[in-house]
């Protein structure tokens, strides 16, 4: 379910490709800010093809673990998700290209390029321009099961989003032979890692979720009746 465009070039993991992706150029969409002990922003790009492009450019941004105890940049942990999440058939952003190297002035530098969401935006904004209002209740429960099912698969392979906020959620209303189809995709998986159970990692997310978003009552009863249909148990703890 991952999102993919016809067209788009394949995966890349060369070392020319590294090159061309870092020096590439295009409007910063998240200005380079400094936390990790280095520096992290993010860049549209438009293709000589036209198509667009995401560059996430890192320079020393990187966190520890038990694994990785002197730091490894975090658009490698990103693209584990990715490519993680792909194979549960959960909507995210295709990856085109993963690279980092150290580098003796500055540490590592890393790159992480995705496909555009072409279509996609923010739920809030979707929310905000009368997205539910234009297309009715019909659609919108058909969005809200499609979230869950994309947060179920997730779950169930013991992925945890870890930043589970409502402006990580993007939606698209596509029109069809049969009418209008909706579909969420889920954004920054910069913290995403896995966990020991599934319960632990839908314990995690959901509340977070539950917290960071401004469902209403109603809306929240629906989108959990269809999550934990999709995830097979009810989460336990979770205010209802």
């Amino acid at each position: 379910m991952a999102v993919e465009q016809a067209g788009e070039p394949s995966f890349d993991s060369s070392q020319a490709g590294f090159e061309r992706y870092w020096q590439s150029q295009g409007e910063w969409v998240e200005e380079p800010n400094r936390r990790r002990g280095g520096e992290s922003g993010v860049q549209r790009v438009i293709l000589p093809d036209q198509n667009m492009i995401y560059v996430k450019r890192q320079v020393g941004h990187i966190y520890r673990s038990p694994l990785h105890p002197f730091g490894r940049p975090t658009v490698l942990r990103e693209r584990d998700a990715l490519q993680g999440l792909s194979k549960l058939q959960v909507r995210v952003p295709r990856l085109l290209f993963c690279g980092a190297r150290r580098d003796q002035a500055v540490g590592w530098k890393a790159l992480l390029v995705t496909a555009s969401l072409d279509g996609f935006e923010e739920i809030t904004h979707w929310y905000e321009k009368g997205g539910r209002e234009r297309y009715g209740e019909a659609l919108h429960d058909q969005m809200l099961k499609d979230l869950a099912i994309n947060l179920a698969r997730m779950h169930q392979g013991r992925w945890q989003h870890s930043c589970l906020y409502i402006k990580h959620v993007f939606v698209r209303v596509t029109e069809t032979a049969s009418g209008p189809k909706a579909e969420v995709a889920l954004l920054d998986l910069e913290k995403c890692r896995r966990r020991f159970t599934a319960a632990a990692a839908s314990q995690h997310d959901m509340k977070q979720l539950r917290r960071h978003s401004s469902f209403s009552d109603a809306d929240w009863k629906k989108l959990l009746y269809f999550y934990e249909t999709a995830f097979g148990s009810v989460v336990k703890g979770l205010e209802r």
